[in-house]
C-alpha cells in the first residue's frame, strides 16, 4: 500500500512519494503503471523525496515511462512544493538532482522560483537550436505552432541517430509580441506535454540567439504561464537561470502495488 500525492506545474503533472525512510523500492513496471492513466494513478512523471546530506531533501525523477531520467524543471517546483507540505521546509528549499544542486523559494504572487543549473555550449543553426537545461533539448523555430502536430514531428526528431540511444526533447517555439510560445514533445513520457520546464527554459535561451545581457521572459504553454530569467556573458553560455512557475497540490491517496 503506498500513499502517495498528486502536484501539477502549469499541467505537468506527477506523482509525489515521500520515501525518506527508504522503505520504498519501485521497479520500472511498477512506475509505467502508477504513471498510466488508465490502468493506474496517472502522471507525467514520477518523484521521490528522500533524505540528502547538506540539503533540505532529495530528489529521484522517473519518467512515466518508468526509468530514472534527467532534470525536470516543473517538478523541481512541485517538490519544493510537496516538501513545504511534509513540513521539511518553510518559504525556501536547497535540495540535489540529478543534474546537481538547487534552491527554489516562494514569491510572493505565490509561484516558485526555482534556480536552475548554467548552461554551456548552445548551439544555434537555422532552424533549430540545441542545448542542455538540465535535460536535452531541441528547440524548434515555428511559425503557427499552435496548429503544429506535435506528436509525429516531434517523434521523428526525438528518434533521430544523432540523439540515440536516450534521444532528445524536442521544444516547438514561436515568438510573441509579449515572449514565446512553445510546445513540447517529452522524451520517457513519448507524448507532448501541456508544459515542460527546462523545454521552455531551453527556448527562452535559445531564443536570445547571440545576444548578451540581463533576460526575463514570459512564456506561454497550453498548461499556462512560466517565467524564465538569466544572464548571457558570452554567445553560447547562460548563468544565474531561474524558473518561474505555479506549483500545486492536486489530490492524494493510497494505491496497492
Amino acid at each position: 500500500m503506498i500513499h502517495f500525492y498528486k502536484y501539477q506545474g502549469a499541467g505537468n503533472d506527477f506523482i509525489l512519494i515521500d520515501n525518506r525512510l527508504q522503505q520504498l523500492r519501485l521497479n520500472t513496471q511498477q512506475i509505467h503503471f502508477l504513471c498510466d492513466r488508465k490502468m493506474g494513478i496517472g502522471a507525467d512523471g514520477l518523484m521521490l523525496l528522500e533524505e540528502a546530506d547538506a540539503h533540505d531533501f532529495r530528489m529521484v525523477y522517473f519518467n512515466a515511462d518508468g526509468n530514472e531520467s534527467t532534470m525536470c524543471g516543473n517538478g523541481g517546483r512541485c517538490i519544493t512544493a510537496f516538501a513545504q507540505h511534509l513540513g521539511i521546509i518553510e518559504n525556501k528549499a536547497s535540495f540535489s538532482a540529478i543534474d546537481g544542486d538547487h534552491e527554489a523559494r516562494f514569491t510572493t504572487e505565490g509561484l516558485i522560483a526555482l534556480d536552475m543549473n548554467d548552461v554551456d555550449n548552445i548551439a544555434h543553426y537555422e532552424t533549430h537550436s540545441i542545448l542542455n537545461t538540465g535535460s536535452p533539448h531541441y528547440v524548434v523555430w515555428a511559425k503557427d505552432v499552435e496548429h503544429i502536430d506535435v506528436v509525429p514531428q516531434g517523434r521523428a526528431i526525438r528518434n533521430q541517430e544523432a540523439f540515440a540511444p536516450k534521444g532528445i526533447n524536442v521544444n516547438f517555439t514561436a515568438q510573441l509580441n509579449n515572449g514565446l510560445f512553445v510546445r513540447t514533445y517529452e522524451r520517457g513520457v513519448e507524448d507532448e506535454t501541456l508544459s515542460c520546464g527546462t523545454g521552455v527554459t531551453a527556448a527562452a535561451i535559445a531564443a536570445t540567439k547571440d545576444a548578451l545581457g540581463d533576460f526575463e521572459t514570459s512564456i506561454k504553454t497550453l498548461g499556462g504561464p512560466l517565467k524564465v530569467s538569466f544572464t548571457k556573458n558570452t554567445a553560447t553560455s547562460a548563468i544565474k537561470v531561474v524558473l518561474t512557475g505555479p506549483a500545486q497540490w492536486v489530490f492524494e491517496g493510497h494505491i496497492n502495488l
